[in-house]
């Protein structure tokens, strides 16, 4: 019996195949075998669903209707519950993440997430006293109405499917808007599953939510193009985000973008047993294989430490337990598919080219003959070098030697990325004035762990536009409207 053999979009309301009935093979990039086949969505099946998801925002009353939006949501999060370990199989064998990571923010976290959005849509004030003022010698009484912003078409990547699948199209549908979501070819059985509890369990109107997967890269580039698409949403590389706003630029369309970063962990020189610490953070790259957009990816110690710290990542990388996803105790399973891989030994072979120090690692594990696997690696590199500036999306530590806290500082914010970092010292009060200081949108002070529904996620400079989660994500789509009537 195969894994999953419904594999279906979701367009107006009704499961379908794509037209022409075409498909494409789904790989486990833990083994490299044809798991299944995915439907592969034509820019026709994109047309029906952006059209379908116009007329649900303009012709229903979904967008106002509070109670059946909290409703629908709650009835996906029991959904997906109640099928929870039949995901769960999939999740790991079509993304590769270690099936830990699902009992956290890889699956069930998202899951119950959208409970959350449905309380926050309920509790929301969608309009405001704004009180009286004298306005060109008149009293007007003004109020301010918040309403959803239209159709969002959603794009979304396959590093942490359902975490980025489950916070765009909840909090967009939270908000009353419709959705097309455009799932990533190698992880869109992932998706194919959501839209089949959709129809099977919950009352969402045809149309408000339309699920939709194909390898073609164009079929994507239908959302940003179409005019009756209002909200562009999208989690991936920069490139592409730059790609996105130059196409909705012209026509003034919004996109929340969040996009790559190059997060740097600061280990303050006074901080007791740097070494072992800075090497345990080192090998954080290795969860997930480093396929996180928020992961540590540069750490920085004082010069006067990189050997020890050196020696330290080495023992800790060494240590990490890695291989079959499905084994609890790894932490690390395969990067998700072959072309994956070949992009992150470029940057590898790149960084030798370039001169860096290698640590350890460098190349793909002897012991593991099937599946697209990356050993753990390290380099002490220059802190402009390739490797210091590019998102690797792997398991590959840069380690980069700092004077003095300023220059520690200067470092961190040596990069056109923001999304995250850390900063680690025995002063939480001082450690928290250094984070200050850095140009990031998240930051973890002294192992604080800043991810969750009710706090914004988003970055700085290159890592993106606009906020996820929070009242701040929330009203990324809303439109403000101000009414005022003569007071009295």
């Amino acid at each position: 019996m195969a894994l999953y053999d419904n594999a279906q979009l979701l367009i107006d309301g009704e499961l379908t195949q794509a037209t022409g009935g075409g498909r494409f093979d789904n790989i486990n990039p833990a083994t490299e075998e044809v798991i299944g086949s995915v439907p592969n969505a034509t820019a026709a099946d994109m047309d029906r669903a952006i059209g379908a998801a116009r007329r649900a925002f303009d012709e229903t009353d979904w967008s106002g209707n509070h109670e059946l939006r909290a409703r629908c949501l709650r009835q996906l999060r029991d959904g997906l519950n109640a099928r929870l370990e039949e995901l769960r199989k999939i999740t790991v064998s079509e993304v590769g993440c270690p099936i830990q990571m699902t009992h956290g923010a890889g699956l069930e976290d998202p899951i119950n997430w959208l409970g959350h959005y449905a309380d926050f849509l309920l509790e929301y004030e969608w309009e405001v006293d704004a009180g009286v003022a004298e306005v060109m010698g008149a009293s007007t009484q003004r109020y301010i109405q918040k309403q959803p912003m239209g159709v969002m078409g959603a794009i979304t990547p396959w590093n942490v499917p359902h975490d980025i699948n489950f916070k765009k199209i909840g909090w967009a549908l939270a908000a009353g808007c419709t959705v097309v979501l455009k799932a990533a070819p190698t992880t869109s059985w992932c998706a194919n599953f959501v839209a089949e509890v959709i129809e099977n369990d919950t009352d969402f109107p045809a149309g408000t939510i339309n699920i939709i997967t194909s390898e073609a890269n164009d079929v994507g580039e239908v959302l940003t193009h179409d005019a009756r698409v209002d909200l562009i949403g999208f989690t991936g590389s920069t490139a592409v985000g730059k790609r996105i706003l130059e196409v909705c630029a012209p026509q003034v369309k919004p996109a929340q973008l969040e996009l790559g970063g190059k997060s740097a962990a600061i280990l303050l020189p006074d901080m007791p047993g740097l070494a072992q610490i800075a090497g345990a953070m080192a090998a954080s790259v290795c969860f997930h294989a480093g396929q996180g957009c928020a992961i540590l990816t540069r750490l920085l110690v004082p010069k006067s430490e990189l050997d020890a710290v050196a020696e330290a990542t080495k023992a800790a990388m060494e240590g990490v337990p890695y291989g079959d996803p499905f084994d609890p105790e790894n932490i690390m399973g395969p990067l998700n598919s072959a072309i994956q891989r070949e992009r992150v030994e470029g940057h590898i072979q790149r960084a030798l080219s370039d001169g860096a120090k290698l640590v350890v690692g460098g190349g793909r594990p002897k012991q593991l003959d099937k599946g697209y696997f990356i050993e753990p690696t390290a380099f002490i590199a220059d802190e402009n070098s390739a490797l210091a500036q590019n998102e690797v999306f792997g398991p590959v530590q840069t380690i980069l030697g700092y004077e003095d806290e300023a220059d520690a500082i200067r470092l961190a914010n040596n990069s056109r990325y923001g999304l995250s970092g850390a900063v680690m010292g025995p002063d939480v009060q001082h450690a928290i004035e250094v984070a200050r200081q850095i140009r990031a949108g998240t930051m973890s002070v002294c192992g604080g762990v800043y991810y969750h529904w009710d706090v914004p996620f988003g970055g700085y400079k290159e890592s993106g536009l606009g906020r996820e989660h929070n009242v701040i994500g929330f009203e990324e789509h809303l439109e403000s409207k101000t009414i005022a009537i003569p007071a009295g």
